[in-house]
C-alpha cells in the first residue's frame, strides 16, 4: 500500500532553554493509503501538538514529515497554504461553518477557491451530500440545521476535494450521541468505499471503536498500538478501555 504520511523522530519543544517542555519526543508514525487512525491519550498527552504539527498549523522543532510524497517541514508559507487546501481536509469539533453561506456553498469552497469548472463541483457536491445524508438540506443555513448536521456539513466540505488526508480533531466532541454515531458510519462509509485516508485525535473510546488502529501517546511519546483485526467493533471498543486504563484515564 502506498504511504500517504511518514513522520520520522519529530519533536516538539517549548519554551527557552533552561525552561523548556518537550510536548513531542521521538514520534515515528506511518500512515498507509486508505487507513483509518485514531489518536488517543490522556490530557496534556502531545496528542493535540502532534495533529497541528501534521496539519502543517505547527512546525516540528526537529524531525522530517512527509505527507502525499512532499515534505512539509522544509515548505515555504505559500507552498504550505497551496499544500493545505489541496491535500490535506480538516474536520473540526466546532464546524467552522460560514453563516452567510447555504450548506452546498459551504461545500463548495474550497472547490471554488481552486477553480474546479462548475459541471465537476455540481457532481462531487451531489455525491458528497448523498454519502453524508445531507441532500435534503443543501439550500439551507448553517443556523437552521442541528449539531449533527453541521458537523456532517464541515466533513462534506473537508472531503469534497478528494484529500490525500483527512484530519479530524475531536470531530463528535459536540455532538450527541445518536449524531455521533451517524457521523461515524459515514466516515467509516467513506473510508471503506473511497479508499480515504482519515486520522482522528478523540477522547472517546466509542468514537476510537470505529477506527481499524490507534495510536496511544502518553508524555510526548508513542506509549502503545493497536490494531482492529477480526475483533467485533464491541470487542474493540474493550480493548481500547483497557488500554486507556493503563494509561491512566481516557482524556
Amino acid at each position: 500500500m502506498k504511504t500517504i504520511l511518514h513522520a520520522k523522530n519529530v519533536q516538539k519543544i517549548y519554551g527557552s532553554k533552561g525552561n523548556q517542555y518537550k510536548a513531542l519526543e521521538d514520534i515515528n508514525l506511518e500512515i498507509t493509503e486508505g487507513e483509518f487512525i485514531g489518536i488517543m491519550g490522556p490530557s496534556g498527552a502531545g496528542k493535540s501538538t502532534l495533529l497541528n504539527i501534521l496539519s502543517t498549523i505547527d512546525t516540528p522543532t526537529s524531525g522530517e514529515i512527509i505527507i502525499a510524497d512532499q515534505n512539509i517541514v522544509t515548505m515555504n508559507e505559500e507552498s504550505l497554504s497551496d499544500f493545505r487546501r489541496n491535500k490535506l481536509g480538516f474536520i473540526f469539533q466546532d464546524y467552522n461553518l460560514l453563516d452567510t453561506l447555504t450548506v452546498k456553498e459551504n461545500i463548495l469552497l474550497p472547490l471554488a477557491l481552486s477553480k474546479v469548472p462548475a459541471n465537476e463541483i455540481k457532481k462531487r457536491v451531489e455525491e458528497i451530500a448523498d454519502t453524508f445524508g445531507i441532500r435534503e438540506i443543501l439550500n439551507k443555513y448553517p443556523y437552521h440545521i442541528s449539531g449533527g448536521q453541521k458537523q456532517r456539513t464541515a466533513a462534506s466540505r473537508a472531503i469534497v476535494t478528494n484529500p490525500s488526508l483527512i484530519l479530524a480533531d475531536e470531530p463528535t466532541g459536540a455532538l450527541d450521541s445518536k449524531s455521533a454515531e451517524s457521523l461515524l458510519e459515514s466516515l467509516t462509509a467513506l473510508n471503506e468505499q473511497n479508499q480515504s485516508t482519515i486520522m482522528m485525535v478523540t477522547h472517546d473510546a466509542f468514537a476510537a471503536s470505529f477506527c481499524k488502529r490507534i495510536l496511544f501517546i502518553k508524555d510526548g511519546r508513542i506509549f502503545a498500538e493497536i490494531h482492529k483485526l477480526q475483533q467485533s467493533r464491541q470487542e474493540f471498543f474493550q480493548k481500547i478501555l483497557d488500554v486507556l486504563a493503563s494509561l491512566g484515564g481516557g482524556r
